[in-house]
């Protein structure tokens, strides 16, 4: 069965389970990852609820195994606690070694992580999101990556599950209640959606060490996801947990299928990542904070207005991992709900981190809902998806910059454009983006502006450039 590139993406690496994602396919990711990793060095597992994980845990240990690392396998985990164990040493991992397969010395913390995931896909998907050297492994690392093993794809690796069994759960949960043991006894009544995924391999051990009074809907690990799909920026998985906060409760948090995202519900909002962002940034003193381009104008002159430095940079939780880290920013948010906080923590996305931090501004007497209605009043719309291909979705972006130039005279007034990630095009009152997606074969738009009117303009307008330039090809 040949290797498909279309598995290598931008961010991760991902596909259908046994069609794509397979026992020669999964091994020999393990063993040139290994390779690139440099051999001889230490490399800490964990999954997801999906009951292939396991499975393909098992493939990837052995192509590693292959290529001369040691394997750490934490179970099943949360990508943040996946994260996490980066910055762990191993001997506080409380490791099961043997005389079979012993723990090198010369290694104090391990050398990269990989988390078998298919985050909020459906259940037939899984995939493996990679971190080397506390770095995201992306973009053309995993393309080059992807070459190599399709050209070496004849290379048989033998079975070799040997590993070592860590325990990253309990450091991760004891990192926490020691870090927010200022929130025990929280006031409030908190409403908790795990979608069935593996959010509740840790929280609610943190929230019951903390004394919180919760209500928890669909929290048992379950990856065929039998309640909604573990989306939370989807209005439709949401439905739920806002009936149960109504019901009884103060706030309510939803994760997705690997707990690297969150929404966040109150009464009157379901408050969107770039405005966490901004209640986040309330308790830091002049902040630099990263967007990205399809985060609201609001959020970035908001920011400015309070002395903190914004900036705006391209979608995708790896490119916003690597320019925090170029900048030395505090914060970065993606719409979606990736928070990443180097703010009093490490810099990567982590839903249940960011849950105990907006806790934190609700005991500090921040009023969520005011700061919200605070806001100045823009109509934004939804990420609005126009199918393509592969082969076309960049093409027609480069068509639309071209076309941008000289644009139909009945076109609104541009100011500006910042092509940093795809095109966001700034009109008088308000923008649009048009960008390409990384992970699918579409073009991702969205649309704002202070006049409801206008916004719809805008749409209508870019669309009919877009098929403009789509007719040109």
């Amino acid at each position: 069965m040949s290797i498909k590139s279309s598995i290598f993406r931008e961010y991760d690496i991902r596909g259908i389970y046994e069609k794509e994602l397979n026992e020669h396919s999964v091994k020999l990711l393990g063993y040139y990852l290994g390779q690139k990793i440099g051999g001889d060095k230490v490399v800490s597992i964990g999954y997801d609820a999906r009951s292939h994980s396991p499975i393909l845990r098992d493939y990837l240990t052995s192509g590693l195994n292959e290529a001369g690392c040691t394997v750490l396998d934490m179970g099943m985990v949360a990508t943040p606690v996946n994260y996490f164990s980066n910055y762990q040493k191993i001997e506080d991992l409380n490791p099961k070694t043997s005389t079979h397969y012993p723990l090198p010395t010369t290694h104090s913390m391990p050398s990269a992580s990989v988390m078998i995931t298919g985050s909020h896909n459906p259940s037939e998907y899984n995939g493996f999101k990679m971190t080397v050297d506390k770095s995201p492994f992306f973009g053309s690392d995993i393309y080059a990556l992807g070459d190599e093993i399709i050209a070496n794809q004849d290379k048989v690796i033998p079975d070799n599950t040997k590993k070592i069994d860590i325990d990253v759960k309990t450091p991760y949960v004891s990192y926490m209640t020691e870090q927010f043991s200022h929130l025990k006894n929280f006031p409030k009544k908190i409403v908790i959606d795990g979608g069935n995924g593996v959010a509740d391999t840790v929280i609610t051990d943190i929230f019951d060490a903390l004394n919180f009074d919760y209500t928890g809907l669909y929290l048992e690990p379950d990856g065929t996801f039998p309640n909604h799909h573990p989306d939370p920026s989807e209005e439709k998985n949401l439905v739920d947990v806002k009936a149960a906060l109504e019901k009884e409760g103060d706030i309510a948090f939803a994760y997705d299928g690997d707990a690297d995202r969150i929404a966040v519900l109150t009464h009157k909002h379901n408050i969107k990542g770039d405005q966490m962002a901004l209640l986040y940034a309330l308790k830091m003193k002049n902040p630099t904070v990263i967007g990205e381009v399809k985060c609201s104008q609001v959020m970035y002159d908001e920011l400015e207005r309070r002395g903190a430095k914004a900036i705006m940079y391209k979608t995708g939780h790896s490119n916003l991992k690597v320019k925090m880290k170029e900048t030395n920013a505090d914060l970065a948010c993606e719409v979606s709900g990736h928070i990443f906080f180097k703010h009093r923590y490490f810099g990567y996305d982590d839903a249940i981190y960011a849950t105990l931090r907006m806790l934190e501004l609700i005991q500090d007497g921040i009023d969520l809902d005011a700061e919200i209605d605070a806001l100045p009043l823009v109509y934004s719309t939804e990420e609005l998806k126009v199918e393509t291909t592969e082969e076309e979705k960049f093409a027609i972006i480069d068509k639309v910059k071209v076309l941008l130039k000289n644009p139909p005279s009945d076109f609104p007034e541009i100011k500006n454009i910042i092509d940093v990630d795809g095109v966001r095009i700034n009109f008088e009152k308000g923008w649009g983006l048009v960008r390409a997606s990384n992970t699918t074969p579409v073009l991702v738009t969205r649309f704002e502006s202070t006049d409801e009117a206008l916004a719809k303009e805008y749409e209508i307008k870019v669309n009919e450039l877009i098929k403009a330039a789509k007719v040109s090809l």
